[in-house]
């Protein structure tokens, strides 16, 4: 009886994240298209969006492109919804990688944008996941990262201690190799920042 309640309650609480994913709300703080459209992104580029989630940036990132894009999550769960809106919109360039960032397997240099949108703060070890990044990423190719301002007066998002500021998160990429960056508050709680290899 518990297993079946466990897993009932497992099953709400994923059905529940997919609803917050997909929300009004959230696509009006974050519109994915007005994002994605002010990103570097050309026709022939490879892209990977890291914590892929439902495909929130996947499904509109791929239609900018001609070419691979990997989504990558570790729940073989949103990886299934990303597929079957991948089938509704006729997308045939995304790949699925189940895995978590650090086990990522893709060729060095392999990437010319990777997007990591709200997950940065999830990992155990920021510079080594940037690292990773790093390798993937094409010289003279961008990494884009959307986080939560670590601010004490914005209550909405993450708990406070996992948040990463954008000061620091700046410092960690160039930390990691990155040159240049760019910091843009998308709003007063959320800021992007652009990397370059």
């Amino acid at each position: 009886m518990n297993k079946i309640k466990k897993s009932h309650d497992e099953d709400q609480k994923f059905l529940n994240k997919i609803a917050f994913l997909e929300s009004k709300q959230r696509e009006r703080l974050l519109p994915p298209e007005v994002l994605i459209d002010e990103m570097p992104i050309k026709e022939s580029h490879t892209l990977l969006d890291i914590g892929a989630g439902s495909g929130f940036f996947t499904i509109p990132m791929a239609k900018k492109t001609k070419e691979t894009v990997y989504a990558l999550d570790f729940d073989s769960r949103m990886l299934n919804v990303i597929s079957e809106k991948a089938i509704k919109e006729d997308l045939q360039n995304i790949k699925l990688i189940e895995s978590t960032i650090e086990a990522l397997s893709l060729e060095d240099e392999s990437i010319d944008f990777v997007m990591a949108s709200l997950i940065l703060h999830e990992v155990e070890s920021l510079s080594k996941v940037l690292s990773k990044l790093y390798e993937v990423t094409k010289i003279g190719g961008h990494l884009l990262c959307l986080e939560y301002e670590k601010d004490e007066k914005i209550i909405e998002g993450p708990p406070m201690d996992i948040r990463i500021s954008s000061t620091d998160l700046e410092q960690s990429l160039l930390n990691s190799g990155f040159k240049s960056t760019k910091i843009t508050r998308i709003n007063d709680s959320i800021y992007t920042i652009l990397a370059k290899k």
